[in-house]
């Protein structure tokens, strides 16, 4: 998926944290919901500013994040 039109990361707001269309909402905000249990309906159904494309669009920064850390052995 190409999130890259759905999260935007602007300097002045969140501190620069990534967030869903220039909402306030951020990335790790939906990532939280959904690690405490809460379903992609029951997202919706709270934030109906937010489209399911969006709680993908989340993941799939995420996990290109996660494809990118590295650790450096010293």
């Amino acid at each position: 998926m190409n999130y890259h039109d759905i999260i935007t990361i602007e300097p002045g707001k969140r501190s620069g944290k990534p967030c869903i269309r220039g909402m306030r909402i951020t990335v790790y905000d939906i990532l939280e919901y959904l690690a405490s249990g809460m379903t992609e309906a029951e997202i919706l159904e709270d934030f109906c500013e937010l489209t399911s494309e969006d709680i993908k669009a989340c993941l799939a920064f995420a996990a290109d994040r996660e494809k990118k850390l590295f650790v450096v052995s010293l």
